[in-house]
């Protein structure tokens, strides 16, 4: 390696906040530790990281790549020939950037990105955030330095000698969370000493919990409770019309979230989607969750996610089969229940890894240092 110029790292991946945020949280760890590092990422066009990277203050480009379809659709008529279009723009990339090290953070992008850098001799270190490892990160193992992951017994997908556990890396807004209630509420236009329901969908929102919401909208029309719902751009007119339908003045629907620090901080109880990211943040946090594993996902990962907090009354389980008469109800009964959210607090709170995005760059950095 050229030691007269800065170290070059691309990371590759992204689709959803669940790869985008993390991806962020090591690149700024990296820089943290030497602001001279050079930093380029590589997404899927259309997806948020096109957004949300810039609005970080990294540069990006992006891939044509999207995923393949496991049912019959002509979405995957084209599938193959983004696929060649992203191979070839990758390999293009990688030469015109000429990174050091590559870091893989799960996505559509990720594969033909990691795939060039490795064909090129750079070395790779990937990210595996689930329990369940992807099929990108299993076919990019093989020429993986090392593999960060979050979960234990993970040498059921990966070489056991190229693992190490770091945790899921989270925004920093929420690994050193500050309360400030009068600054959460000012920003929602929440009223003080009305209690909050934080409803969280993922980035682009989750059908089953909006439905629930809406469902249950006559049950939410309470003088003590408020509900700041994260409902996803997908879906936004429809929930906010159905809403302003009732009449409910104790609603605050949002497509999305910037501040997450700040709904973290004024929610009361949590409602959530189960996957790591989502939950490692939620550890952080430690307020009361309730989490609704989404079904369709591979190998039903989300659900594995949230049984193991269940397990550990760290958390409740509503399944997507059952959120549509039950989620609500649940939501109230934990409301009024004061022990059970101090005990789901406590014990949520204590599985936390704060410092998983300085653990991989830590990694990052040894493999630079090897090279």
């Amino acid at each position: 390696m050229d030691s007269r110029r800065p170290y070059r790292i691309l990371i590759g991946g992204g689709g959803t906040g669940g790869h985008v945020f993390p991806a962020i949280a090591i690149a700024d760890a990296l820089k943290e530790r030497d602001s001279a590092t050079e930093f380029l990422f590589v997404g899927a066009l259309g997806k948020l990281e096109m957004e949300k990277v810039p609005e970080a203050g990294y540069s990006i480009e992006g891939l044509p790549v999207a995923g393949f379809q496991r049912r019959l659709t002509l979405k995957n008529v084209t599938f193959f020939y983004k696929l060649l279009v992203s191979m070839v723009r990758s390999r293009r990339i990688v030469r015109s950037f000429n990174p050091d090290v590559a870091v893989g953070v799960g996505g559509y992008a990720s594969g033909p990105i990691l795939k060039a850098a490795a064909r090129k001799g750079v070395p790779l270190l990937i990210q595996e955030q689930n329990s369940y490892a992807g099929v990108t990160n299993r076919l990019l193992a093989r020429s993986a330095r090392v593999i960060c992951v979050a979960y234990e017994k993970m040498d059921r997908y990966f070489p056991a000698d190229k693992l190490v556990i770091t945790g899921n890396p989270v925004r920093k807004l929420l690994v050193n969370l500050q309360g400030d209630p009068e600054q959460s509420r000012r920003e929602f236009k929440l009223e003080e000493g009305k209690r909050v329901c934080l409803v969280v969908g993922g980035s682009l929102g989750a059908r089953t919990l909006n439905r629930s919401f809406m469902d249950g909208l006559d049950k939410l029309d309470r003088d003590d409770l408020q509900v700041l719902w994260q409902c996803g751009r997908y879906y936004h007119d429809e929930v906010e019309e159905k809403v302003r339908t009732s009449g409910l003045k104790n609603i605050r629907v949002l497509p999305f979230i910037s501040r997450m620090d700040l709904a973290y901080d004024v929610a009361d109880v949590i409602v959530s989607r189960a996957g790591a990211i989502s939950i490692s943040e939620l550890c952080l946090v430690g307020k009361p969750v309730i989490l609704v594993p989404s079904p369709n996902v591979a190998e039903d990962h989300q659900t594995r996610n949230a049984e193991a907090l269940v397990g550990k009354t760290a958390a409740l389980m509503v399944t997507d089969a059952e959120a549509s008469e039950q989620l609500v109800d649940r939501v109230l009964g934990l409301m009024d229940d004061g022990k059970l959210k101090e005990e789901l607090s406590t014990n949520i709170r204590q599985l936390g890894i704060p410092d998983a995005s300085q653990r991989i760059a830590v990694e990052v950095l040894k493999i630079l240092k090897a090279t």
